[in-house]
């Protein structure tokens, strides 16, 4: 038996390679975004586009006509939201500078406002840039948009993806040595990830179509634009929707007034609610929500790895760390760390986990 001085040495020397090895991966990462995001766009496509293929599969189609139907139906709505969204950025980015000037004049009366009653302001008029607000998600946005020009690769990508989909499963198990296919965690973290990104892009599909409606009829300008960020930016829980709602309650208030502006921002918060804590979890059958905590620090991580649009994919990303953590015993503990309530994971799930464990024995 070693001395306990040798196992520390060698516990430290372990932690040490490993702390190493993650650095040296991560650098490889940033270094490679070039090539990684059209991947991880692709992979994310791939699995939203994977239930559709089945349910074509079911209906008697082969599985070539299958995925070749899918694609026409998602390169034909990409196309034709990509030719109107972008014409509704070009035209926004043009008038942006005005708009800023207007929301800056309407913010400094405001301050006016509020000096007359005494409270200072003159901080927050040194630091914050009103103007600055309107701008950030249609950067995003812009920048998911330069995408485009890799359609190509994204589209042959998700293709050969799809064919390979079917085979993902059991080349798994070969890989982890379980030929006889005994794993369940394994089928059981592929099930969990699909389900998640469907019922997840459904529902940001809805909050995108609904949030883009109500700006219609509330008038607001560039309502395709806004609901395209609000489908996007729900993929971000709790601080995605802040985000998506800041500019065009700018806009409604540079536009239409305090009124239509309060409502803009009422329509937002109402539809996330309702959304958020009322459809989703019951699509979802239980809650796989981050803390608001892991997902702030996950944007600022994947943001700074893979750029804006890392920012979007921050929380899926995230979400399927998380999921593989609660497939595996050993790091179920990290997968509660993560969690918005630990009482989220509960004992049905703990004694599922239990009894696959019993099975692969």
């Amino acid at each position: 038996m070693l001395p306990a001085s040798l196992n520390q040495g060698s516990v430290a020397l372990r932690t040490a390679l490993f702390l190493a090895s993650t650095m040296v991966i991560l650098a490889g990462i940033k270094a490679a975004s070039a090539i990684v995001v059209p991947f991880l766009l692709a992979l994310f496509i791939a699995i939203i586009c994977s239930p559709l293929v089945s349910a074509l599969m079911r209906l008697k189609l082969p599985r070539a006509l299958a995925i070749f139907t899918v694609m026409v139906v998602v390169i034909m709505a990409g196309t034709w939201i990509a030719t109107l969204v972008g014409s509704s950025i070009n035209d926004f980015t043009r008038q942006l500078p005005e708009y800023r000037a207007q929301l800056t004049d309407t913010f400094g009366a405001l301050l006016e406002k509020a000096n007359q009653f005494n409270i200072s302001t003159d901080q927050l008029k040194d630091q914050f840039d009103p103007g600055g607000l309107m701008s950030v998600a249609t950067n995003i946005v812009s920048s998911l948009g330069g995408l485009m020009t890799n359609m190509l690769l994204i589209v042959l990508t998700v293709v050969f993806m799809l064919f390979e989909s079917s085979g993902l499963n059991r080349k798994l198990h070969y890989a982890l040595d379980d030929p006889q296919m005994r794993l369940k965690q394994i089928d059981r973290f592929l099930e969990s990830v699909n389900r998640y990104l469907a019922i997840k892009t459904v529902v940001s599909l809805g909050t995108g179509i609904i949030c883009g409606l109500g700006l219609y009829l509330l008038g607001v300008d560039y309502f395709l634009l806004w609901g395209l960020v609000a489908f996007l930016f729900n993929y971000i829980p709790n601080i995605g929707s802040i985000i998506a709602a800041v500019p065009p309650v700018a806009l409604a208030l540079i536009q239409l007034g305090v009124g239509p502006a309060a409502g803009v921002a009422g329509l937002y918060v109402a539809v996330n609610m309702v959304m958020g804590n009322l459809v989703e979890p019951r699509m979802m059958g239980r809650s796989l929500g981050l803390s608001t905590l892991v997902v702030f620090l996950s944007l600022i991580f994947w943001g700074w790895l893979l750029g804006s649009v890392g920012m979007l994919l921050s929380v899926p990303l995230t979400m399927i760390v998380k999921i593989a953590l609660e497939s595996s015993e050993g790091g179920r503990w990290a997968a509660v760390l993560l969690e918005g309530d630990p009482q989220v994971i509960s004992q049905p799930m703990v004694a599922q986990a239990d009894g696959d464990a019993r099975e692969s024995e």
